[in-house]
């Protein structure tokens, strides 16, 4: 088992690929079979798998999430961080801080049409760490 952290630049809200850089891990680790497992270590940010080749996907989820978890809903309580503090808790509840991802020949098994992304539920940059274990 191999264990390292990725320390993230800071990013603002949406989806931003980190494929290249589990990736990245994976290669260092050496295996030819095993898992790949990501934690994100945040309660505002997530991990999800999607379609890396038509960025309408990765614009169209994002507002859809717009719409669906509006900023500075008076219904919430919790904003001691701003008006986007509890929307950001509630979008990383709907999607997840970790992510399983089969290694084949040394590579992620992801799909033709599959990438990683860090999902940023803040409005501004926040640097993020992902923990990523190699097991195999």
């Amino acid at each position: 088992m191999i264990r390292e952290e990725l320390s993230l630049a800071a990013l603002g809200r949406g989806l931003h690929d980190i494929t290249a850089s589990l990736q990245a891990v994976v290669s260092r680790a050496g295996r030819d079979v095993g898992l790949c497992h990501a934690f994100v270590q945040h309660t505002s940010a997530s991990l999800l798998i999607q379609e890396n080749a038509d960025p309408d996907v990765l614009a169209d989820l994002s507002d859809w999430f717009e719409r669906a978890v509006p900023d500075g809903d008076p219904r919430y309580r919790h904003d001691a961080e701003g008006r986007d503090d509890m929307p950001a808790h509630i979008r990383a509840a709907l999607t997840q801080p970790a992510l399983t991802i089969p290694i084949a020949e040394g590579r992620l098994a992801l799909g033709t049409w599959q990438g990683v992304y860090l999902f940023e539920h803040r409005l501004g940059p926040r640097a993020r760490q992902i923990l990523v274990t190699i097991h195999g």
